[in-house]
């Protein structure tokens, strides 16, 4: 909104333009002051910017594998004080990501057109006498063999 402003400004002027948009004429100026102005810019605005740098420096220096948690602790080691959650969202919004390792199993194929099975107990898991409902189910268990299937009857 603000580029919009920024580009319209001299043909309709700001106050006419924010009436429109949903920002008040304050927050556009205060923008435009902290452009103007960098100490203006909030703290944390500035320390972000500061924590930015060194975030990506140590991602880069560790062949951008280092996910939140690696960075975090090597900038603890390096004595820059930051919490864990503010290195996790300024990698989000820097787009920096650590390796996952291991290959993620897909274990159900669905398929929309296949029509799904009748549901002849009407989600009535109660039986009123013995062998009158039969219900089973299974699942997946990971192993270091690669998944287990575990299968119930009740």
């Amino acid at each position: 909104m603000i580029t919009f402003i920024d580009d319209h400004r001299h043909v309709y002027g700001v106050e006419p333009i924010c009436r429109v948009l949903p920002i008040a004429p304050s927050t556009y100026y205060t923008h435009v002051g902290r452009r103007a102005n960098p100490e203006l810019v909030p703290p944390r605005a500035q320390r972000d910017r500061m924590l930015t740098d060194e975030i990506r420096r140590v991602w880069e220096e560790n062949f951008q594998v280092y996910g939140a948690d690696k960075v975090w602790t090597q900038l603890k080691r390096e004595g820059i004080v930051v919490a864990r959650c503010t290195v996790e969202r300024l990698m989000k919004q820097m787009g920096l990501r650590g390796v996952v390792r291991g290959k993620t199993i897909r274990t159900t194929v669905s398929d929309g057109s296949t029509p799904c099975p009748k549901d002849l107990v009407k989600r009535q898991f109660t039986a009123e006498r013995p062998n009158a409902l039969w219900v089973s189910d299974f699942t997946y268990v990971s192993s270091w063999q690669g998944f287990v299937y575990a299968a119930g009857r009740t």
